[in-house]
């Protein structure tokens, strides 16, 4: 099942720290996996294929655990199967799997990060993960207004946040897997690696992306939101382009929500869909957006006109 939302032009956080003041003290840069995708779906230049970045690399540790080689975080190969949002963090805690015992419920930008969208249903590459019949997988994001809902990944590759009552195992009829996580990185010391330069962008010292401080005045097609990126010069600088789907959704910050980008940084963004330039693997007339309300990632037809945050 994929997100329906309406549709806009980085890792999720512990304890109360908003998405600013986090970083992981593994290096000064946190590498985004690409998407996968490398089919074009358009003449038009700036989609998603026409650029790749820190392509998916992943090692099977051939017992039971999937290493990514970009992030350095080590997967649970093999869901933990179907069960209650409280006893997916059970599970983990006690999960010893690999020789290690420190297995965790991974965030919602964890676990978006593994998604391939050259595939769908699951967006997996099930060469190294396991396909099991899960829907959805739990993280650890409670959604910060209502408790009782917390953020999944869903098969087909979008991120929201749902009621725990929606599992089997709590009632439901839909079926919430979970997926542990482990890190070797030691914990995070508080950083803030967003920079507005004073010339209309802002750098993110984390990713290394530079982004558009002030999104484009008015929505427009996915087409048109590609052209208007190639077209842009902002700072004295041209190059800028559509981010993919990840790369819009690492500014995305759970703890904030109607926006959940850091108005600190990005002060007119108050709502809305913001384009990607990632398109539907399985549907050429789509392409993956985030609505800022929550952070919703979903996806809407390309002649619907949605915002434009660009970056380079």
């Amino acid at each position: 099942m994929i997100y329906t939302t309406l549709a806009c032009c980085v890792l999720s956080c512990t304890s109360h720290k908003t998405i600013n003041e986090i970083q992981y003290d593994s290096g000064s840069k946190i590498l985004l996996p690409d998407t996968g995708q490398t089919f074009s779906f358009t003449n038009t230049a700036g989609e998603d294929s026409d650029y790749s970045f820190n392509p998916q690399s992943f090692t099977d540790n051939k017992n039971g655990t999937i290493t990514d080689n970009i992030t350095g975080l080590v997967w649970q190969q093999m869901d933990g199967g179907e069960m209650t949002f409280e006893n997916a963090g059970n599970y983990c805690s006690s999960l010893n799997l690999g020789g290690k015992n420190d297995w965790r419920l991974p965030t919602s930008h964890e676990l978006f990060d593994i998604n391939d969208f050259s595939r769908i249903n699951p967006a997996l590459n099930t060469t190294y993960f396991t396909n099991t019949q899960a829907e959805y997988w739990w993280t650890s994001d409670l959604r910060i207004d209502d408790p009782t809902k917390v953020w999944v990944v869903n098969a087909g590759g979008g991120v929201g946040a749902h009621p725990k009552s929606e599992t089997v195992s709590a009632g439901g009829t839909k079926q919430f897997h979970t997926r542990a996580v482990r890190s070797n990185n030691s914990a995070p010391v508080i950083i803030n690696h967003l920079n507005n330069t004073g010339v209309g962008t802002i750098t993110d010292n984390r990713t290394g992306l530079i982004w558009q401080q002030i999104p484009s005045p008015n929505t427009m097609t996915w087409e048109e939101a590609l052209t208007y990126a190639s077209s842009l010069a902002l700072g004295g600088v041209t190059g800028w382009r559509i981010p993919n789907i990840k790369e819009i959704q690492s500014l995305n910050d759970e703890k904030i929500f109607k926006p959940s980008f850091d108005k600190n940084y990005f002060p007119s963004i108050s709502s809305g869909n913001f384009w990607s330039s990632t398109s539907m693997q399985n549907a050429s007339s789509k392409a993956w957006d985030i609505n800022v309300d929550y952070g919703i990632v979903s996806y809407n037809e390309k002649t619907v006109k949605e915002y434009v945050l660009c970056v380079k």
